[in-house]
Parts: C-alpha cells; structure tokens; sequence
C-alpha cells in the first residue's frame, strides 16, 4: 500500500538571479510501516527531501501524495493540520525549548492537536512516553539538565506524542557517542517493528543506515540507488488515525480550555526571561500609575474645588427689590422696596426646591469694643436660617433664635476677621460691643469662611436679628440711604423727606386721598416701623435644582405682590450659575490635561512593549519554528504572542494600580493634596493596559506567525 508517492519531484533556490537546483525528478513510493534511510553526502538534497515529505517545504515542481492526499499545493493551515496528526520529527540538534521541562516539551503539540484532551489526559500520555523512552525520572528537568543522549529521548518522545503514523529522523545520532546512538536507534526501530510507525531516517552514517530496511540514496539532487536490506512490515500504529480536518475544526472551538493553555503558553515564554519582562512593563506600570494618580488628584481637586464653591454658595439665591424710574433716570437699586419677612416664609413654605430661606437687612456702621473700632464689611440683620442657607456653622457660642428675632434681642454674633480686629486673642464671648450707640451682646463666633469669588472677606461681619438691626441700629432701609431715592415713584414726593409713612407695595398703591404738604406731614409726625427688607437669601436643594427654585421663587412673589401677567418683576433672584460653570469648567479641564499627559507615558510603555515583542519574536525564531514544524497553525502562533504581549500589559496594569494607589496615599500624606478614590479610572487604565497590549503587540505577533517553519528551524 502506498503511503507516500513521489512524482518527478523538483525543488530550486535562487540565490539573486541564480538558480541552483537542489532536487531534480525524484520519484519513490514508501508503504506503509517501511523503514528507510535517506543517505548522501552534505548538499546531497536528502535534507531538502525531507523537509518536503514533512510538508515543511514546497516543491518547485512535481506532486507529492500522502496518503492519498496530493499536498504540495495546500495551504499552510492544511499542512498544519497535516503535520500535527500526520507527521512527528526527531530533530539533529533536538531543537527543545529551553528552561522548559521535558514534561512541557513533550506536551508542547498538544496544545495544537484536535483532540479534546484535558490537562490530567495530557499529562498522562507524556509521562508515558517519558517513562517508554527511559525518562520517568526526569520529567521536571530542563534541557540543560539533561544528556544529549536523553535530549534526543525527549525529542522521541515529543514527536510521538500525537500517536504519528509518520515519523522523521533528521541524523538522530550525530552529536551523540556510540553507545548513545545505539540506545536511540533501538527505540526508533522499535517504534517501527512494534508500533507500526513508518519512518524516513536521515543519515550519513552507514552504520546508522543498517538499523533500516531500506536505504535510498540520492546525489546532487538526483536518487541513484535504491535497496530493501529486509522485507517491510506492514502493521497498522495503533490509534494512529487523524482527526479530519472538519473535527479538527470542531474541537478547536472550545475557547476556555483553549485560553487557558494560550495563558500557559504565554506565561511559561514570559517566565524564560523573567527580568526583561519585569523592565518591559515599567512602561505600562508607570503609564497606569500614572493616569490613576493623576486621576484621583484631579478628582481630589475637582471635589475641593466644588465644596469650596458650595462654601461659598454655589447653591444660593439671592432676591433683591426692584429698581425705580422716573423719566428716564433710574433711582439705583433697593428704590422699589417691596420684599417682606412674610416673602421669605412664604418662599420656604411653598418652594420644594428652596432648602431654606432669611431675611437680610444691611447696615454699614462702626463697631466699638473698648478702645478699638472696626467697621466691618458687611452688618447682616437676619434670622438663624441665614447659617443654614451659606452653611456656616458656629465655633464657639451659640447662634440667636427665632425668640431674639421676635423681640429685637440685642444680641449678635462676630465672625473671625472682626474679633481678630477687636479682642486681639481675647475671647469675645459674654461681652458687648456698640454699633451707632446700641450695645450688643455677643453670643457666638462663626467659623472662618475665608474669601469669597470676589476676592471679599467673609468673616468680616457682624450677624444679628433682623428686627434689631432695623429698627434699633439704622431704623432705616436703602431708600433712605441711596442718594438716588429722593424722588421715589411712590408719589409722595418731598413730604418724604420729611416724615411719611412708607408703603410695603409702593408701585401698586393709588392716591385715593390728597396728599398732605411737607408742612402737614412735619406737623402731624407718625411713629414709623417699616416692615419691608434689603433682601432675602435663599438656598436651593442642589446645584441641579436652581434653575427649578428660581422659577418657583418667580412665581410665588409674582402672586404675593400682585404683579399681573405681561408687568415686570419688582423684584430680581441672582444666582451663581455661571461662576459656578466656569470654576467647574476649568477644574474639569485641569483634569483632562492630567489625564492626557498620563496616557502619553502610556503610549510609551505600549511602544516598549512592541520593541521588546519584536526582539523576542527574533530570539524565538527557532521555536516559532518548530511550533509551526509541530503543527502549530499561524493563528495559534498569532495568538500566542498577543496574549503574552496582553499578559505583560495586564501584570504592569495591576502592579500600575497599586503603584498610582499608593502615590495618591502618599500625595495626600506629605502634600496634603485632595485625593478621591476614582473606580472608573481603575477600570479605564485596565483596559487601557489591555489595549495597549492588543494594538502595539499585533504586529510583533503577525510578524511571528508569517514566519516560513523551515527557515525559522534554520535561523541562527
């Protein structure tokens, strides 16, 4: 039966423009279970002859069948497919992979076989081998620990893993003593006799030669003798039949047993050199560190940045009354005096989006305390709300109540900038200082609030109740201070300058009586209280509720001011919408830039990563080699090489992670720099990593798997 069939065989280099022939018209047939040795000087063409029938080269012209099966022409995955189930090879120089255990080298074209092994069937088929061939004792020992002798076992071992029908010996015997050589030969003979295993042995060596049961000779290219020493056998290898290449198909669709042993693979070639793999993912350490550290500062920042506007009232409204007109010339703010405490209650009743509400009057005015005067910033009449609506808490004291409000208490409280000016260290709590000759009780002392976005100190101020403020400090309001005021569009006229009393809704108000003259008024004076305020300030819930609070805000004091629909507002809300945005905006930029800066060290590390993958791709040609000898399809080759570049990738990703973690932690310990923990980086730097892995570890990987398996076995 035929197993192998030659038809005028050729095969030609080209070394530039010259052609130099290597085989010319060979033609043979080998049964199947035959042993025969291919002999013939160095540059004979037995080792191109081979190589052929091991369908690791093509022939330039002439058919090869095996099997049944014309080969010469087929793809390189169906030569794959072939030499993984077809053919097995027992290498001259063993061509075993180093710092690998013969356990792992004897396993190795499993990895590519059709066969849905699991790891403990795979071990036991190698130990096996192992132990058939004389190495039950050394199934952990590396290369380097073994003979040459027991080198070449391995080799044995590993091409018969698969159960070949078909097996190669390219000069098993040549780096090997007499003794050692015999030892080898009786196994391959035995493979033959026992097994049924046809074998093609290649040798110079006559003595080699007479283990065979025929010798075929060939020189330059050309086969010139051909001779059976014994009779062949014909004896079936037991479980030698190969998966189609539809099973083969098949079973190679099991992606978690499949990734696993790509993880092995990739992994054990990353153990081989522990330390440039180390070094390789600095980059990616860094790179990942970096954009974590980075990250978590900015978002630190980000958050520092938003409770400081928060401190400052990013959250808060401030209405204001209307401004005046009388032909043409405006009377400047606070002219139309229409807000009440009762707007301030009703806005915090009846506005789901208003947190709190309180009522502001202001006053400018010294204050005494013993021999030393300050005049702060800002005097603010208000109630307690007003510490819940710019979230202000009380250091020391306690703040006025609702009680103090209602019966003009003479009490306040001082915030840090002015007991600094006043009490000079000393504690101004229980003592009384003098704003316009009215004494006033401190009670409390605020919590330093710093500056504002303005650049205005904040705890340069003076709190107390409303209702002392107004009617015991200044008993007066900014019509009567603003020098724009005097002509008031409430119609009264000069009589206001004189005495009158003053109206809560001046702009809707109709003379319905004559108005009384200056002298009148001067004549008949009225006790005067006024009810309205400067100014209420309020808080929405959230920053996201502000626009909804402003709306409610408009359309509460429309209805309690009786404003008609088409009329202005005599009023006007403020809010910090856009200091808010643009503060926001820049933090968020800030942390952009962070970002890109750290995804640039990233892309470096990618690029040291594709470097160090293209110098293994070349220090591993011979292994891709003989991957690809063993059957090994150009994906499997591809896809190694990518997981190991992902592999390096995701181990400098972790170790990234914990490196950027622990700089955090140490920026806020020496620098006091706000950090926050910023999940979302962490799985972005993650996935960067392994990005970073696919893209610049492509290419190295392509490259591996384009590789020629006989030059790679060749390359030095």
């Amino acid at each position: 039966m035929k197993f192998i069939e030659l038809k005028n065989l050729y095969k030609t280099y080209y070394l530039g423009e010259i052609a130099v022939p290597a085989l010319r018209g060979v033609s043979l047939t080998v049964a199947r279970g035959e042993f025969v040795a291919l002999m013939g000087a160095s540059g004979s063409g037995k080792t191109t002859l081979m190589n052929i029938l091991g369908c690791l080269d093509r022939p330039t012209a002439g058919e090869y069948w095996l099997d049944g099966e014309e080969v010469s022409r087929l793809s390189a995955d169906e030569l794959a497919l072939i030499r993984n189930h077809k053919l097995g090879f027992v290498f001259q120089n063993f061509n075993l992979l180093p710092r690998t255990s013969a356990l792992d080298n004897v396993a190795m074209p499993l990895t590519y076989t059709a066969e849905h092994l699991s790891d403990r069937e795979v071990r036991l088929r190698v130990v096996d081998l192992l132990q058939r061939c004389g190495l039950g004792e050394r199934l952990e020992h590396e290369p380097s620990q073994l003979s040459g002798g027991q080198q070449q076992r391995v080799a044995i071992a590993r091409a018969l893993v698969n159960y070949p029908p078909l097996l190669f010996a390219d000069e098993p015997t040549g780096n090997m003593d007499s003794r050692t050589s015999e030892e080898v030969l009786q196994i391959i003979r035995q493979l033959n006799e026992e097994e049924g295993i046809t074998i093609i042995l290649v040798t110079h060596d006559e003595n080699v030669a007479r283990h065979a049961k025929r010798v075929i000779r060939i020189h330059d290219g050309i086969i010139v003798d051909d001779t059976a020493l014994s009779p062949a056998t014909a004896a079936e290898p037991p479980q030698a039949q190969a998966a189609l290449p539809g099973e083969r198909k098949r079973l190679r669709g099991w992606p978690a047993l499949k990734l696993q042993r790509l993880l092995r693979l990739a992994l054990s070639g990353l153990r081989r050199n522990v330390l440039r793999a180390a070094l390789t993912t600095l980059g990616i350490i860094i790179g990942v560190a970096a954009v974590i550290a980075m990250m978590e500062i900015g978002r630190g920042s980000s958050s520092s940045i938003q409770r400081t506007i928060a401190n400052m009232g990013a959250n808060n409204l401030l209405v204001m009354p209307g401004t005046a007109a009388s032909g043409g010339v405006s009377h400047g703010a606070g002219t139309v005096m229409t807000l009440t405490a009762q707007d301030s209650e009703a806005l915090l009743a009846a506005c789901p989006a208003v947190r709190a509400a309180a009522p502001s009057v202001r006053a400018r005015a010294q204050v005494v305390y013993g021999g030393r005067n300050w005049v702060p910033n800002s005097i603010y009449g208000t109630t307690p709300a007003f510490l819940e609506v710019r979230e202000w808490s009380v250091a020391e004291g306690e703040a006025f109540t609702d009680h103090d409000v209602r019966n003009n208490g003479k009490v306040c409280l001082l915030g840090q900038t002015l007991i600094r000016e006043l009490f000079q260290g000393e504690s101004p709590l229980g003592k009384e200082v003098r704003v316009r000759n009215i004494s006033l009780k401190v009670i409390g002392v605020l919590s330093s609030k710093g500056a504002n976005m303005m650049g205005m100190d904040q705890d340069d101020v003076l709190l107390a109740p409303w209702t002392t403020i107004k009617y015991r400090v200044t008993g007066s309001t900014l019509e009567n201070v603003n020098q724009s005021a005097s002509a008031s569009t409430s119609g009264i006229g000069a009589a206001n300058q004189v005495n009158t009393l003053n109206q809560i809704y001046p702009g809707t108000q109709t003379n319905l009586y004559p108005l009384p003259s200056a002298t009148q008024a001067a004549d008949t004076p009225l006790p005067v209280r006024f009810a309205n305020i400067d100014n209420i300030f309020a808080a929405a819930r959230s920053a996201e509720e502000v626009n909804s609070a402003i709306a409610q805000i408009n359309q509460i004091l429309r209805e309690r001011h009786r404003i008609r629909a088409g009329e202005p507002d005599d009023f006007t809300v403020r809010d910090m919408t856009e200091m808010t945005k643009a503060l926001a905006s820049t933090a968020t930029t800030m942390t952009k830039l962070l970002l890109a800066v750290a995804l640039i060290s990233l892309v470096v590390g990618g690029v040291g990563i594709m470097n160090i993958m293209i110098v293994s791709v070349t220090e591993r040609t011979r292994e891709i080699g003989l991957r690809l000898a063993v059957g090994a399809f150009r994906q499997d080759i591809l896809q190694q090489f990518l997981v190991e570049s992902v592999a390096l990738c995701f181990c400098g990703g972790a170790a990234g992670i914990v490196v950027g973690r622990g700089v955090s932690h140490l920026m806020t310990s020496l620098f006091h720099w706000p950090t926050e923990l910023s999940l979302d980086a962490i799985v972005s730097a993650f996935v960067i990593s392994a990005t970073v892995g696919i893209v610049f570890g492509y290419y190295p990987a392509w490259k591996a798997s384009r590789l020629d398996p006989i030059i790679a076995l060749r390359y030095e």
